[in-house]
């Protein structure tokens, strides 16, 4: 054999024995448990992923007067081959830099503990580069999209305090000791504890936003933190300011929320915060939320079956003052035979308490045709019902221009009003803060720091006194009660908003009406004060109770979400027993609400609907709060043709305002508007109903209401009483009738002084 032979066969070996052995070293790779692990959470193909490269953060500078903070733009960097995935990523040493002023702590890096690795030691976790920093949603602690099951923590004081209940303003309940309490809180006070989120797919973290423990006696919350992100839940990487663990600045009370900013995108499934510090007399106690944006996964049936999407064209975003004046002027231009828009006053700032009126002819009242309201805003942070009255004018007008029978019925036969806005000045607030950081109570109240919801006048006390001296209805009636005089002065502490919608109510004959709220997810009905005044909760009901259960239950009944016994409560209180429905004073008494007002004022049935366990929702989410509220809007405003409708005529034919009907076994009454037309809103069943009006014979008849939807005609027809009829015959010739009583106490008078 030459040479050359033999130096051909040795290079043939050598390489036949570098392929072996690369077909064992990529063996060992493929049954790594972390490789498994990772092709798990990315459902990437291995050949097609790259290998991630960490780059050290740059903090921003700081701005100059009047500059917004930016991110500095990343130089592009040229693609690399896919690389054996045991290998880290080479990276420049690059010593640490302050972090952002005013967003993190100013504290150097702290050392981590067991598998917590720096993030150039672990592959799996990717940073997210990016020239323009993307602006992730909220995960949905808040909103519970986020289950329980997917928030754990190393350990917690007692079940009340556990890690399901480290959401973003949670509240806690009355006695705080019990299963719900207002934070998540360890166990213990020292460096090793941690809450954490499996968001259940990989997802581009970006921020972190924290609260302290909600609590009336204590004062805890968590001053500095880490914030760590793994794929396998075992490993973590921490996130870096240079080559330092980047300590990010807390809490510095317990109810403002802090938003601090990732300061490059993170892509994990996992991410947890490590509480380093907190204040001084308390504990570790939070309350959280996650900025993040889920990384698509066609593979994943799961995800895909439960993300919720509307067909709906419409404007889904937040609206400010302005942006709603707007979008009323598009809708009104849009189907100006149907809409108009009218104020019904102003503000304490000025601003005008804008409302649509929606109806076949707008302007003006049509005899025998009900009148509806939804009123929202009345607390300026409960936003999501001020939105969906918006979302709902546009559907409106949209399904009637298409034609929709169910929609052009429901415009033809009832005059709709729509107030989304009635605190203006307490939204402006709520709006300059936020969908997250403006916390529990900003732009709640108006800007003098009324709370509108019990701000009305109390007539619940002034009718169950008179009832106590068996006063009703000889003195006080049971419907229609007048308001006090201390309350109409103008030293009285009533908001300006509050006296518009009085007016309002008094000058239209509203026949039901719902006023949206946040917070909670239920529909309250009256009363909402409490009869025994020792009490703060008491079952108060009405005289209308069934009416107004059955009212209530048409609204939960058809959302997505209300009746659903599988749902987790939004802080406190679970509503399932009723139904999603709950008496408002058997949850928490309230004196001077809108609800009891309109019942004792009005001939109006106002419930309250609380349509979100998140006041402030992200606008990501309004598409998923109209699919869930959408169908009960509409089967709500529906419910004002159930019941008795008619006419109180005289035998002329000519409608008798003021008139009253009463229904045998119910002690509240109502009276005819200004043509003599009136709505009685009641359930399936056969009533005696009495109209009666000064002047005039009173007359009873039987009314059957059915259960198919639209009011039964039940029409009368009252004759003068014969002292009427003197009166009017005298007055026709310039003469006063004669009062028999003052006749007969003359003639007593004359002859006591004939006999002495």
């Amino acid at each position: 054999m030459s040479r050359l032979e033999t130096a051909g066969l040795a290079l043939a070996l050598v390489l036949l024995a570098v392929t072996l052995a690369g077909v064992r070293a990529q063996g060992t790779a493929l049954e790594d448990p972390d490789y498994y692990g990772q092709e798990i959470w990315s459902r990437e193909p291995y050949y097609t992923r790259q290998e991630p490269e960490l780059e050290s953060f740059s903090p921003l500078l700081p701005a100059g007067p009047g500059e917004k903070w930016e991110p500095r733009p990343q130089e592009p960097r040229p693609s690399k081959k896919a690389t054996n995935p045991k290998k880290a990523p080479r990276r420049e040493k690059s010593a640490p830099e302050p972090p952002l002023p005013g967003k993190n702590s100013n504290k150097k890096g702290m050392k981590t503990r067991g598998s917590e690795k720096a993030a150039s030691d672990d592959h799996r976790v990717r940073v997210a580069h990016e020239d323009v920093r993307e602006s992730c949603p909220p995960l949905g602690l808040e909103t519970l999209k986020i289950t329980d099951f997917q928030l754990h923590a190393s350990t917690a004081k007692r079940y009340g305090l556990g890690a399901h209940r480290g959401r973003l303003n949670i509240q806690a309940g009355i006695n705080e000791n019990d299963f719900y309490d207002g934070a998540w809180c360890a166990g213990r006070n020292d460096l090793h504890q941690w809450i954490e989120v499996d968001a259940r797919r990989l997802t581009r973290f970006t921020g972190v936003i924290t609260q302290g423990r909600n609590s009336l006696w204590l004062s805890d919350w968590v001053t500095s933190y880490k914030v760590m992100v793994s794929n396998d839940s075992h490993t973590w990487v921490t996130v870096k300011n240079g080559s330092g663990d980047m300590i990010f600045q807390g809490n510095s009370e317990k109810e403002i929320p802090i938003l601090n900013e990732l300061p490059v995108p993170m892509v994990a499934r996992y991410i947890r915060v490590n509480p380093q510090s907190w204040f001084d007399n308390g504990s570790i106690c939070m309350r959280m939320e996650i900025l993040g944006c889920p990384l698509p996964d066609p593979n994943n049936y799961y995800h895909r079956r439960n993300e919720m999407t509307t067909t709906d064209d419409l404007d889904f975003k937040h609206h400010n003052y302005k942006e709603m004046r707007q979008l009323m002027k598009v809708v009104n231009e849009m189907c100006p035979n149907i809409t108009r828009i009218y104020n019904i006053g102003k503000s304490h700032q000025g601003l005008k308490l804008y409302a649509v009126e929606i109806s076949d002819h707008p302007g003006e009242h049509e005899v025998g045709e009900p009148e509806f309201h939804y009123i929202a805003g009345a607390h300026g942070n409960e936003v999501l019902g001020r939105e969906l009255l918006l979302l709902l004018v546009q559907f409106l007008c949209q399904e009637y221009l298409a034609h929709n029978a169910r929609i052009i019925r429901l415009v033809e036969e009832t005059r709709i009003h729509i107030l989304p806005s009635l605190n203006p000045d307490g939204y402006e607030k709520a709006y300059e803060g936020g969908s997250e950081l403006g916390g529990w109570s900003l732009g709640r109240w108006t800007h003098d720091g009324i709370d509108i919801n019990n701000n009305f006048p109390d007539l619940n006390t002034l009718l169950w006194e008179a009832e106590d001296r068996q006063n009703v209805p000889r003195k006080v009636p049971n419907h229609y009660i007048a308001i006090p005089e201390w309350f109409l002065s103008e030293n009285a502490t009533v908001a300006a908003e509050t006296r518009a919608v009085i007016a309002w109510m008094e000058k239209i004959p509203f026949v039901l009406g719902g006023n949206l709220q946040g917070g909670e997810l239920v529909v309250a009905y009256p009363y909402d004060l409490v009869r025994s005044p020792w009490k703060t909760q008491e079952h108060t009901p009405t005289p209308d109770d069934h009416v107004f259960r059955w009212l209530a239950y048409s609204y939960a009944s058809t959302h997505r979400l209300m009746t659903d016994a599988r749902r987790r409560v939004c802080h406190t209180e679970d509503f399932q027993k009723e139904e999603g429905t709950v008496n408002g004073a058997s949850w928490h008494t309230v004196a001077g609400s809108l609800n009891d007002f309109s019942y004792l004022h009005t001939n109006c049935f106002e419930l309250s609907i609380y349509v979100g366990c998140d006041k402030y929702p992200h606008e990501s989410q309004l598409p998923e709060e109209w699919e869930n509220n959408r169908e009960s809007l509409i089967v709500f405003m529906e419910q004002v043709h159930r019941g008795i409708k008619g006419l109180v005529r005289d035998s002329h034919g000519k409608g008798i305002p003021n008139a009253i009907i009463s229904v045998e076994g119910v002690n509240h009454d109502v009276r005819t508007a200004n043509d003599g037309d009136y709505w009685r809103l009641l359930n399936p069943g056969e009533y005696a109903v009495t109209a009666k009006a000064e002047g005039f014979t009173a007359s009873t008849k039987n009314c059957m209401v059915g259960y198919d939807m639209g009011a039964t005609r039940c029409d009368f027809t009252l004759s003068k009483t014969n002292m009427a009829r003197i009166r009017e015959i005298m007055e026709k010739f310039g003469k006063q009738p004669v009062s028999l009583p003052a006749r007969r106490l003359k003639l007593r008078g004359r002859k006591r002084r004939q006999r002495g």
